[in-house]
């Protein structure tokens, strides 16, 4: 063994002899081929320690050129799969992350060092190590790397915060990412390789396509918007992946998405946005495919009374059965909210339809207790969901909007004009009507 050692340092020695002299002369193919001959002579040797140390050696020696190390660097990587246990691979990874750190010509070699050693200590069961380590790149000021690789690897670090519950960290990492990317035409990218003066790479095979990315965005800011019961964005965000090709043109993909777009929906507080995503999902035709709930969206655009008990009574198997399906999202919780998003609903098809009711006819209306009802209402007056006042003394509700003196006065003026425009023309049909009568008489 010492000698097979003894006979290994001796051709390292006599390389870097060669490397040296066509460093000096700026033969870059030559010092190139001396760099690369050095590694794999200790990966043949199985020398896993002298090839750490040799690279380390190689990028340190003055005036190195780039081309060399970038060799180096991607040579060592081809030998990561190989190497005897994970101690030694997760030697030979930080080895070359700590040579590629702070050289731009191997900063995505580096990223997806990074990404490898990240994935170990995953496995290892460190998550918390992962995402530090992921946080380290910021792979979207490079310039060279694709555009689906680059939105793989932020994925991935938005993955392990939300993994380690770092829910701040995953918010800000993910706006990297603009939805808008994932609707670019990628035929269109292929016509412009340059960006910058560098070549734009080639995506390893192992990232996903740009539909699929996608979904694992999606995926991910739906997990995030569930720690904050964001009922409009996680159905927002479920709408998204059901526009995805490959996933609307197979009923058994679309059919439990469409599901919980229309859950969801159902659970988001009122307002525009909520409003026009129910119409718009109304009009899917798809939606006739799964009646029910059809009927729990047409429930709720429409403008009347809905009795809780009932609705409960028909949509409670609908909603076990999607609590089982989804892991555990529809929670006790959302149950809860469902029933606020009801009462609700009701507080408002009753504000249109009066202008002032007493407190108990509202309580009668809603199937709630007296004290219920007006939690409600002030809770909705709060949130500037509703415009009410509550006569406390006198149990009456007013839903009327307070108008200030400019619009009482409009008010009065137009009615006025109301009011002469009927007397003009009561004035010309009796006018009309005794022409007429003199006429017969005449006769």
């Amino acid at each position: 063994m010492e000698g097979g050692s003894s006979s290994l340092d001796a051709a390292i020695e006599s390389l870097l002899n060669t490397e040296k002299q066509c460093r000096l002369a700026g033969d870059v193919a030559g010092t190139r081929k001396a760099a690369v001959d050095i590694v794999e002579l200790c990966f043949k040797d199985a020398a896993w320690k002298t090839l750490n140390d040799q690279i380390v050696v190689l990028s340190k020696r003055r005036g190195q050129l780039k081309q060399a190390i970038t060799a180096v660097v991607q040579k060592a990587m081809e030998y990561i799969d190989v190497t005897p246990d994970v101690e030694t691979r997760i030697e030979l990874i930080k080895t070359l992350s700590s040579v590629a750190a702070g050289k731009i010509y191997v900063e995505i070699e580096r990223a997806r060092l990074i990404k490898r050693l990240a994935k170990i200590k995953e496995e290892q069961g460190k998550i918390d190590e992962a995402a530090e380590i992921m946080q380290e790149v910021a792979v979207e000021t490079f310039g060279s790397m694709a555009k689906t690789e680059k939105l793989a690897f932020i994925l991935e670090q938005v993955r392990l915060c939300l993994d380690r519950q770092d829910y701040v960290r995953a918010q800000i990492l993910s706006r990297k990412i603009s939805p808008r990317v994932f609707d670019a035409d990628t035929s269109k990218d292929k016509k412009k390789p340059k960006e910058g003066d560098n070549m734009v790479q080639e995506a390893p095979a192992d990232v996903p396509s740009l539909l699929e990315l996608k979904r694992i965005y999606y995926e991910l800011m739906i997990r995030y918007y569930s720690h904050n019961n964001d009922y409009l964005e996680i159905c927002r965000c479920y709408k998204s992946i059901y526009e995805i090709p490959s996933i609307k043109e197979d009923p058994a993909k679309w059919t439990p998405i469409l599901r919980k777009i229309c859950w969801f929906l159902v659970l988001a507080p009122h307002d525009p946005m909520q409003s026009s995503l129910l119409n718009a999902t109304l009009e899917d035709k798809n939606l006739s495919e799964i009646p029910n709930f059809r009927l729990l969206l047409k429930q709720v655009v429409t403008m009347e009374v809905i009795q809780w008990t009932k609705l409960w009574e028909f949509f409670k198997d609908e909603y076990e059965n999607e609590k089982n399906l989804l892991g555990g999202a529809l929670g006790t919780k959302a149950a809860e909210d469902l029933k606020l998003r009801i009462i609700e609903h009701n507080i408002l098809v009753v504000s249109k339809y009066y202008s002032r009711i007493t407190l108990k006819r509202l309580a009668d209306l809603l199937c709630l207790s007296l004290q219920e009802a007006e939690k409600h209402i002030s809770d909705m007056v709060n949130s500037k969901a509703l415009i009410a006042k509550i006569d406390r003394p006198m149990g009456i509700v007013s839903f009327r909007t307070a108008q200030d003196s400019n619009g009482v006065l409009n008010s009065w003026a137009s009615n006025l004009e109301k009011l002469l425009d009927l007397v003009e023309k009561s004035c010309h049909q009796i006018h009309k009507e005794t022409m007429i009568h003199k006429a017969v008489l005449k006769a």
